[in-house]
């Protein structure tokens, strides 16, 4: 794991000192090593989390005859099964670490090699033979990757205070802002500058010496099935389930260094750590944060199964005081971020790399299978389809009227919203009211379907989809890449710790897309 950066410029030669100003930015995401290469106009540097092999992983590194250099951010859990293939294709490897796999697969398949990669990753290739720079980033974009491209060069970075760093200007976004006053986040690609944007999960880019950009993507997560496929039964997808999540556990145990698991005594992560106790040889260290609170405090949960896995388990609690972290914690996003579930990510995570370097988590299955409370309240909801037109209107009228803080106003606006997708919406966002209330007209994002469809083209299925589809497609694209995996990248990555989600695994994403609603 660690943090890259670097550029390429149209005119001027790299300059070394420039590519490690930008990776001091970054050494909370590797403390423990460091490395650049400089060719001609381009700079590429990282910051390293040593992971996997320890001693000879160091980078940038490069093909046999340093044709070929890559900085690499994330872990490939099939590399070894990729290294094997390649060194039968007749590529010698001097390390055996999976940086050096992505390299050789570049050189056998080029643009097709991000396909085969089975893990979390955000990388930068620069190909001298080509003069070009290749960025890739992972199906989910669990690891972070900005550029901007400007009559200068090329900028990029594993986050926003590299290209900062780098004099990229910092002119602010309308548009970023607006969604960020709606949603509680900034959304892929924006960011808060108009001049940096996010390379999109499941895709490439690739940069050349005279200016131009080649894009394209590799992966689409496919849209959950509302009716069962003909091919897959009941049983069927129940061995296949177990048979993918175990695998996909296993391979993220891989480490030459200590690793846990956060266990919050929810479903999906006491998944894990059962799973993880079948595949280990010792008790796994879990970690979980709990609250003063009775009501927020699950520790007793989490408590059941670490009894029952038989894990090493440690548990911390979030105290009043823990707010004063707000102002610590906000270094670490270079941006507007909403979620206050920063905070005890934080927390859990310092506290578990006081213990390991890499710890596994259950984030993505509410996402993939449907765990959340506003999945079930959209079955509840169907009824309000049947309100017509004209009824919807009256209502409309009649919440616009009432006083602002008047019972019930925002769920007759709620109810009044002509399409299922708009009302899953106007439940999962910033009031409509609350924001009409606080912000000047220019500073309100439209509400409409339209909007959504053309503001998130990537993170919709097409019109006349089950709404369950779309909700749930949008949580595991939009909301997933924007929020959930920002918030866990940031805080365990201020800790120097690895977080990896098994849940988040391409086949298992692709089987749980199959399985129709319950």
């Amino acid at each position: 794991m660690c943090g890259i950066a670097g550029f390429f410029l149209r005119e001027d030669t790299a300059s070394l000192a420039a590519v490690r100003a930008m990776c001091d930015q970054i050494r909370h995401r590797g403390p423990d090593d460091e490395g650049f290469h400089i060719d001609g106009r381009c700079g590429i540097g990282m910051r390293r989390l040593s992971i996997i092999d320890l001693s000879t992983g160091h980078q940038p590194i490069s093909n046999e005859d340093g044709s070929i250099w890559i900085v690499y951010n994330g872990e490939v859990y099939n590399y070894q099964e990729l290294r094997r293939h390649l060194v039968r294709s007749g590529h010698q490897f001097r390390t055996n670490s999976d940086t050096e796999t992505l390299i050789h697969l570049y050189e056998e398949y080029g643009l097709d090699s991000f396909q085969r990669l089975r893990g979390m990753f955000a990388y930068a290739l620069w190909d001298a033979r080509e003069q070009c720079l290749v960025l890739a980033r992972d199906r989910f974009g669990k690891k972070p990757l900005y550029f901007a491209n400007l009559p200068s060069g090329f900028y990029f970075g594993s986050e926003l205070k590299c290209l900062r760093t780098a004099g990229v200007p910092l002119e602010l976004d309308p548009e970023a802002i607006r969604l960020y006053l709606q949603f509680s986040y900034i959304p892929d690609p924006w960011t808060p500058y108009r001049a940096i944007r996010k390379l999109a999960p499941g895709s490439w880019m690739r940069c050349y010496a005279d200016g131009r950009i080649e894009q394209g993507s590799y992966w689409k997560l496919p849209v959950p099935a509302a009716e069962p496929p003909r091919d897959l039964t009941r049983s069927d997808a129940t061995a296949q389930l177990r048979e993918i999540f175990d695998e996909s556990v296993r391979l993220r145990m891989i480490a030459d260094v200590p690793l846990g698991a956060f266990l919050s005594g929810g479903i999906d992560s006491s998944l894990v750590v059962a799973s993880m106790a079948r595949h280990s040889s010792e008790p796994v260290k879990t970690f979980s944060i709990g609250f003063e609170e009775a009501e927020f405090n699950e520790l007793s949960y989490a408590g059941m199964v670490a009894r029952h896995c038989g894990t090493d388990h440690h548990e911390i609690l979030v105290r009043p005081d823990s707010v004063s972290l707000v102002s610590r914690i906000i270094q670490f996003f270079d941006e507007p971020f909403g979620d206050m579930a920063a905070v005890p990510t934080f927390l859990v995570s310092e506290f578990a790399a006081q213990h390991v370097k890499v710890c596994l988590t259950g984030d993505g299955g509410d996402e993939l299978f449907g765990g959340y409370e506003s999945f079930f309240a959209i079955q509840r909801q169907r009824w309000l389809d049947s309100i017509p037109a004209v009824g919807r209107r009256a209502l409309s009228s009649i919440a616009d009227a009432l006083p602002y803080a008047a019972r019930g106003k925002n769920y007759l606006r709620f109810i009044s919203r002509p399409s299922a997708l708009e009302r899953y919406f106007e439940n999962n966002t910033t009031p409509y009211f609350l924001r009409q209330n606080l912000l000047q007209p220019g500073w309100m994002s439209p509400t409409n379907e339209q909007f959504f469809r053309d503001t998130f083209p990537d993170c919709l299925p097409p019109p006349g989809a089950d709404l369950l589809s779309a909700a749930m497609y949008f949580e595991s694209t939009a909301k997933l890449t924007g929020d959930m995996l920002v918030k866990v990248d940031r805080m365990s990555m201020a800790n120097s710790l690895e977080v990896r989600c098994p849940m988040l695994d391409s086949e298992l994403a692709g089987l749980a897309a199959r399985i129709p609603h319950a």
